[in-house]
């Protein structure tokens, strides 16, 4: 007889819609698990598969609501029935996962990707899920140290700090970036680039309250904002009211272009602990201005300017500085080259993630 091969490992990850840096990390994940022989189905809502295509890398996909009501739980708990390992991401992916493999023995890792932020009584909500499922999860996986230190302090078993790589950078071949600067009303002034959604964590208030004082510049730079949201029309009243050197530009697919026609990229403050512009701005050679929260500092180190969150006068000031002085620009410029060669590949992410999987998985040895 022929001894049979084991089993492939199959998993789940457990997608609630997430912001693009989770999503696209599940699409990279999933890739590079199914390449190395893993079963992998994405639970997530139908509305991420078509934009992140997870069906593309070789994964089943499985839509699953975004709500925690008991049908979307009940759904989730189907999906995962027969799974090894249940892999979910974000923190509300995690409560569903930690409600769907309720009485089941299933290892469930969890990946925060972001500060969970919230005001009033939500904000003492989302305190008691973090602590369920730090608490229940057997692995927390954390995208920065102060995640990390977090999931310990409210009761994690065992929370590590987790190897997450920038998947799919596009590139800015052939850009004519003349050209788009021209488009976007830039030439002969700087261009200073924001990307994110339009909601209150990231700071757009305090940006355009630093804009006042650059109305002064001759040339004013010109601030362009990438994104859209809920806070788009108080924005724009604001833009049109104070006669602000800031567009808004909606929601936007060419990033990589948008970096290489700038001259300077903000991050004037963030729910991402991995802020995919900082990521995209070192590796693109394109000085960073960034509010120091959030994990910041773990990912860029002294390859941006770093200033007290929420505070305009602070941002204004290190803009201008930086405007002034090329040969800063250059310096940061070479600092950010050298600071993306120390994160990992994604091969590097999909390897440690495999390794906990094969941790939690594979029979432990009788001593």
């Amino acid at each position: 007889m022929t001894p049979t091969s084991p089993s492939p490992l199959r998993t789940v990850q457990v997608l609630g819609g997430g912001n693009a840096g989770s999503s696209a990390h599940v699409r990279s994940l999933a890739a590079g698990l199914v390449a190395r022989g893993v079963r992998v189905t994405v639970c997530a809502p139908i509305e991420a598969d078509h934009a992140y295509d997870f069906t593309g890398t070789g994964a089943g996909h499985i839509h699953v609501p975004r709500r925690s009501d008991p049908a979307s739980v009940a759904a989730l708990r189907a999906a995962c029935t027969g799974a090894d390992l249940v892999h979910a991401h974000g923190l509300h992916a995690s409560f569903r996962a930690v409600l769907a493999l309720s009485g089941r023995t299933t290892p469930l890792v969890v990946t925060w990707h972001n500060h969970a932020h919230a005001e009033g009584a939500r904000a003492q909500f989302l305190r008691l899920l973090e602590r369920r499922v730090a608490r229940t999860a057997t692995v927390v996986l954390g995208t920065s140290s102060d995640l990390v230190d977090r999931a310990r302090r409210i009761g994690a078993k065992d929370a590590r700090l987790a190897a997450v790589s920038l998947p799919g950078r596009g590139t800015a071949e052939r850009l004519d970036r003349a050209k788009l600067r021209a488009e976007l009303g830039a030439v002969g002034r700087p261009l200073l680039l924001a990307v994110g959604s339009l909601d209150r964590i990231r700071g757009y208030d305090v940006l355009l309250d630093a804009a006042r004082a650059w109305r002064s510049l001759d040339p004013p730079p010109l601030v362009v904002i990438a994104g859209e949201g809920p806070q788009r029309a108080a924005l724009q009243a604001r833009i049109e009211d104070e006669e602000l050197p800031v567009q808004l530009l909606g929601h936007r697919d060419d990033l990589a272009e948008l970096l290489a026609a700038a001259d300077l990229a903000l991050v004037p403050g963030s729910r991402e602990a991995r802020s995919v512009l900082a990521q995209e701005a070192l590796h693109a050679r394109v000085p960073l201005v960034a509010a120091d929260a959030d994990g910041i500092r773990d990912l860029v180190g002294d390859a941006a300017e770093l200033v007290p969150r929420r505070d305009p006068d602070a941002l204004a000031e290190a803009v201008v500085r930086l405007l002034h002085d090329p040969e800063r620009r250059e310096e940061l410029r070479d600092r950010g080259t050298r600071q993306a060669a120390t994160w990992p590949t994604e091969d590097e992410t999909v390897a440690q993630v495999l390794s906990v999987y094969d941790e939690l998985t594979q029979p432990q040895p009788l001593l």
